[in-house]
């Protein structure tokens, strides 16, 4: 092989890996994979007074403003719901003891009518029974917690503002809280805000 091909060889080598070189520091664009888009997030709306209508067991319609005036407890229950078929004595309980001194336990049953009715004969209710499905459902998601199970049960201070909920059985400490809470308000010695945190610790 002669000098001047090895030469020519050498040069052209060269030039390849300097275009190489070049080529490499070349910004490529790339295009960017599109974001995949889920559903969105559910936004529920906050009511600070709940205000609702649904019929009870005889299919007479109640207004929520019926028993303005008094601490609510609105518990939404259902007839196939474990827990919640043990909670309804402890509701009793409480309603008999604490009914006189302004507290107002609401059964909210997100079932079918005939079901409720059949299983209000041995349950002996001393409180309302109100029955309702989607329309249940928004009610207890009012107080912004999606509704995604029972029990479930909010808390509406004797002015009507929703104060508090509790997600899961209650037992006597949680009912024995609730009355400590809310004598703190009638009495002036907390105040909306402070009865929303301490019902956020139940």
């Amino acid at each position: 092989m002669s000098r001047i091909t090895l030469i020519f060889g050498a040069a052209l080598l060269a030039l390849m890996a300097g275009a190489l070189f070049y080529a490499a520091r070349i910004p490529v664009e790339v295009e960017a994979p599109e974001a995949s888009v889920g559903p969105e997030p559910r936004q529920l709306e906050v009511v600070t007074h709940p205000s609702f209508t649904l019929p009870d067991m005889e299919g007479t319609d109640r207004d929520f403003t019926e028993w303005a005036g008094t601490h609510r407890v609105i518990n939404f229950w259902a007839t196939w719901c474990a827990p919640c078929r043990r909670e309804i004595p402890l509701l009793k309980t409480f309603q008999d003891e604490h009914g006189e001194d302004g507290f107002q336990v609401l059964g909210i049953a997100v079932d079918y009518v005939e079901e409720v009715k059949t299983y209000a004969e041995s349950a002996e209710f001393n409180y309302p029974v109100l029955i309702g499905q989607q329309d249940a459902m928004a009610v207890a998601e009012s107080s912004g917690i999606e509704f995604i199970g029972m029990p479930f049960t909010m808390f509406v201070a004797r002015d009507g503002e929703y104060v508090g909920a509790y997600i899961g059985e209650l037992h006597q400490s949680h009912l024995d809280d609730v009355v400590s809470i809310m004598e703190q308000l009638d009495r002036g010695e907390i105040s909306k805000d402070e009865a929303r945190g301490a019902f956020e610790l139940l």
